[in-house]
């Protein structure tokens, strides 16, 4: 069940949402978190700065009320879920662009003032790295 990756920065893209409230799949048949982690791969291409957070798709993170859904996570740091995203480029930006930060910073913790306006209200919960609790 378990898939090991490589270590270090990524964005876990929830890659069976939903691609709308009204509907699962696009026109195509290809699911919302299919086609976020496919537009955060084209803004990679794009934005070479933005690369270095890996995307990495994992079916259901069990936010299905919450659809697009991300985990961004790093080794030894707070990690966070965010949901609520329209699977395209300006989410996928927003995402890659709050990941990045939060990579660059110590603990996982960007400061509010930071954050891309297209995250702000999309975070669900935040997660402690193992062996460490937030304070």
């Amino acid at each position: 069940m378990l898939q090991p990756v490589e270590p270090g920065p990524a964005v876990v893209v929830c890659s069976t949402c939903r691609a709308s409230a009204e509907a699962r799949e696009d026109e195509g048949g290809r699911r919302g978190g299919a086609l976020l982690a496919e537009a955060m791969r084209a803004v990679q291409e794009e934005t070479p700065e933005l690369a270095g957070v890996a995307v990495q798709e994992m079916p259901c993170l069990f936010a299905c009320q919450r659809y697009c859904t991300v985990h961004i996570r790093a080794s030894g740091k707070v990690g966070y879920v965010l949901g609520d995203f329209t699977p395209d480029r300006e989410a996928a930006r927003a995402i890659l662009t709050y990941a990045t930060r939060h990579a660059a910073s110590e603990e996982g913790v960007v400061r509010y003032a930071e954050w891309p306006d297209g995250v702000k209200g999309h975070f669900i919960v935040r997660t402690p790295p193992e062996g460490h609790l937030c304070t």
